[in-house]
């Protein structure tokens, strides 16, 4: 039995397919980062925690419903010749709700760099965080088991895989979040990233695949660079 399950095929599935996963989360560990920021200090870590594991839930709760999951990939109906599914109404509702977001956050930030401790930024409540967290892990649930269904054939590979990267994102995003609140361009960088995203999901649901690589390499490259700034500025305040 033992030889059956964990064949060389599905041992390579398995690292491949969580591998790609971990890659997937990175817009979710963006967003939430984005969306505890708004609360105060001591309850980011807890909505970190409980958006991700909001994410686990969503996706093997769609793993384990694929039927339903089909027939949402087929035309409800036609607009000018375009077919629009539930999937890409869905997509195309979250695209439209991190433009908003992230415009709103952009121009939140640029107040806050000029506001006076007399006029502090507005503290968000930690449930309409976890709506906003809950409501985007739906979206971004979906091309995470898509592309589980994809690349594996066994359920269990395609649940231990997106188990697996949860845990590693669960782990990394401790840091991650912190390093974004600790530095203002970073964040900005980040905001520019999910607005990014915003689009690239309204192209998807009009059926208008962009390659999520190109995102990727975009940020990662952005952040290289500023990287590289924030190391240059404190090597000139360690001279001084």
């Amino acid at each position: 039995m033992f030889d059956i399950v964990f064949t060389a095929e599905n041992l390579a599935s398995l690292f491949t397919l969580t591998a790609l996963e971990i890659v997937l989360g990175i817009d979710n560990i963006v967003i939430i980062a984005i969306i505890s920021n708004a609360l105060p200090e001591h309850q980011r870590d807890r909505a970190r925690v409980i958006g991700l594991a909001l994410a686990l839930i969503t996706r093997l709760l769609l793993l384990f419903s694929l039927s339903w999951l089909a027939s949402l990939t087929a035309p409800l109906f036609h607009v000018f010749g375009q077919p629009f599914s539930g999937r890409d109404l869905i997509m195309l509702a979250g695209g439209l709700f991190l433009i908003v977001k992230a415009t709103r956050e952009i121009h939140e930030a640029m107040e806050e760099a000029s506001a006076s401790e007399d006029n502090p930024r507005r503290v968000g409540s930690f449930r309409s965080a976890i709506a906003q967290i809950v409501l985007l892990d739906i979206v971004f649930s979906f091309d995470s088991v898509i592309t589980a269904v994809g690349m594996a054939n066994e359920l269990w590979v395609m649940s231990a895989a997106v188990i697996i990267a949860v845990i590693v994102m669960l782990v990394a995003s401790g840091p991650i979040v912190r390093f974004i609140h600790a530095h203002p361009s970073v964040k900005m960088l980040a905001l520019a990233f999910v607005m990014l995203i915003g689009f690239a999901l309204v192209a998807e649901g009009m059926e208008f695949h962009v390659p999520k690589g190109y995102l990727y390499f975009a940020m990662a490259f952005s952040v290289l660079v500023e990287g590289l700034n924030i190391a240059i500025a404190r090597r000139r305040r360690g001279r001084t």
